[in-house]
């Protein structure tokens, strides 16, 4: 395995990255990137000068992860967006190395916090299919992971839930924000 920032110019890597997003998110967010033409312009999008973007490569040189960052707030706070593992090599630490490059990255260039958006619009969470006003902190503090929702995942890494937009994506699905301090000291 390794980790390796996604070429400029690079086609192939390009696609596959792309195919990864379509593939990764069909089955409980299908609207994040439909089709590969939405991927594609998603991954070009991360090879803007100011984001990182990287690529996890297996023994073959194929595309099995991707993560990219945007610098928001003059660099102090970066938004993870999107992450990715392809769905057979999932649960295999691909995601957490991936993180944890980014995390190392972010606080070598002074970004202090690191945030994400990890939405639920498959009823993955307690946090779905209800009404989370007026008591949204009392349902954030005792939410329950329904079906592998990825918050999960971010929280074994260290990332705590900050805030829920309520029906971020319509009524009744939410989504979960959260947080982590890298800041290198």
């Amino acid at each position: 395995m390794e980790i390796i920032d996604l070429p400029t110019g690079n086609d192939e890597l390009i696609h596959e990255a792309a195919q990864l997003l379509v593939e990764g998110f069909r089955t409980h967010w299908p609207n994040a990137w439909p089709d590969l033409e939405s991927a594609l312009e998603e991954v070009n999008d991360s090879l803007s000068q100011d984001r990182i973007s990287l690529l996890a490569m297996n023994d073959n040189s194929k595309v099995v992860g991707w993560i990219g960052a945007i610098p928001e707030y003059d660099g102090h706070a970066w938004q993870l967006h999107p992450l990715v593992v392809h769905p057979l090599h999932q649960g295999m630490g691909i995601g957490r190395l991936l993180v944890q490059e980014l995390e190392a990255r972010v606080g070598q260039m002074g970004g202090t916090t690191i945030y994400l958006g990890t939405d639920d619009e498959d009823s993955m969470t307690s946090l779905a299919d209800i009404d989370l006003y007026p008591n949204v902190f009392q349902h954030i503090a005792e939410i329950k992971n329904l079906k592998r929702h990825p918050y999960q995942f971010y929280q074994k890494l260290g990332y705590v839930i900050v805030g829920v937009i309520p029906d971020a994506n319509g009524p009744g699905k939410p989504d979960i924000l959260m947080a982590k301090r890298v800041m290198v000291e």
